[in-house]
């Protein structure tokens, strides 16, 4: 599966990839990862179906239970397996192959090298801030007003031509600081100006958070999303797309050990009575539905129309006691 998507998306945009081989060998790089969150869980599936069929084929399962194994010795290795393998496509999520489609996506569009963003405008704390152009890949942002509100008036304005991303802060070089009396008379009321080498704010927010803040992306590393989640929970900002992300990302994937288990349910010890055109239709066609569903879930969820928690983590719940439910009803029928 991994191949073929990887081929087919490549021969389809042959032409938009630049012909150096480095970023050719980049964009099959990227590409084979955001394929591969997509292709692992449904691939273990299939997998699982194709070793069932030839058990029940090759008359094996007769074998596995003449020599004393249960469906729980048959089916524990897989579990284990399945769960070892989607622990290391979360791990991955961690780094960043995390961000392989925006990366892909920029190598078609020439803009690997040319990553920007222009008039970013966000709250911190007391604190508004504006950018006039963040470049994202270099850590850096040009021209930055700070502004700083107290009872919805401006008290103070922070100017900086520049800002470099170090040691988890923001640094503003050669900044221009503006105060605003406290209480205005016309006769001693003046501005108090002063000039600074250097200031650090938005400490923790990274410039892949701000870059994918500000553009409502949806694609986050592990490791930011529970950033930016920290810090914009901290400023009363709604969540709910980053934890929609969160919950795509380690929760999701795992919607395949009850499907396994429900396929292993209506899979049968003798071949002699058993449909295998149908068995293998079904575990299929129920598989891509499922995978479907909750699919469309997190695209609901990513578009603000329901609470995450609502959408993704509780028919996660209901999914898992329904597979156990149906199992238990199928087996001891």
């Amino acid at each position: 599966m991994e191949l073929f998507f990887v081929g087919i998306d490549f021969l389809q945009n042959f032409k938009s990839i630049p012909p150096s081989a480095n970023l050719q060998l980049l964009y099959i790089l990227y590409n084979g990862f955001f394929t591969l969150t997509l292709a692992l869980p449904l691939s273990i599936v299939f997998g699982w179906v194709i070793t069932l069929t030839i058990f029940i084929r090759n008359n094996e399962f007769v074998a596995f239970n003449a020599l004393g194994a249960t469906r729980k010795d048959i089916f524990k290795p897989v579990v284990n397996i399945s769960i070892f393998l989607l622990t290391i496509l979360i791990f991955l999520q961690v780094t960043p192959l995390a961000y392989s489609y925006d990366q892909k996506r920029k190598i078609v569009n020439n803009q690997y090298f040319t990553s920007s963003k222009s008039d970013i405008f966000l709250k911190y704390n007391e604190y508004y801030v504006y950018f006039e152009k963040l470049l994202p890949l270099e850590k850096r942002a040009e021209n930055i007003h700070i502004f700083k509100i107290d009872d919805m008036d401006v008290v103070e304005t922070i100017v900086g031509e520049k800002a470099y991303f170090q040691n988890d802060k923001w640094y503003v070089v050669d900044v221009k600081i503006i105060k605003k009396p406290k209480n205005i008379t016309l006769e001693d009321s003046k501005l108090d100006v002063r000039y600074e080498k250097f200031l650090h704010t938005l400490d923790g927010f990274k410039p892949n958070i701000l870059d994918n803040v500000y553009e409502g992306n949806t694609e986050f590393s592990i490791i930011d999303a529970i950033s930016a989640l920290v810090l914009l929970d901290e400023q009363g900002i709604n969540t709910q797309t980053i934890r929609s992300v969160l919950y795509n990302k380690i929760v999701i994937p795992f919607f395949i050990i009850p499907l396994l288990l429900l396929i292993y349910s209506y899979a049968s010890l003798n071949s002699r009575f058993f449909n295998m055109g149908k068995f293998t239709s079904f575990s299929i066609f129920g598989t891509l539905i499922v995978w479907g569903f909750f699919f469309m879930l997190f695209k609901f969820t990513n578009g603000g129309v329901v609470i995450p928690e609502f959408s993704i983590l509780m028919p996660m719940f209901i999914w898992i006691l329904s597979s156990i439910y149906f199992y238990n009803k199928k087996i001891n029928s």
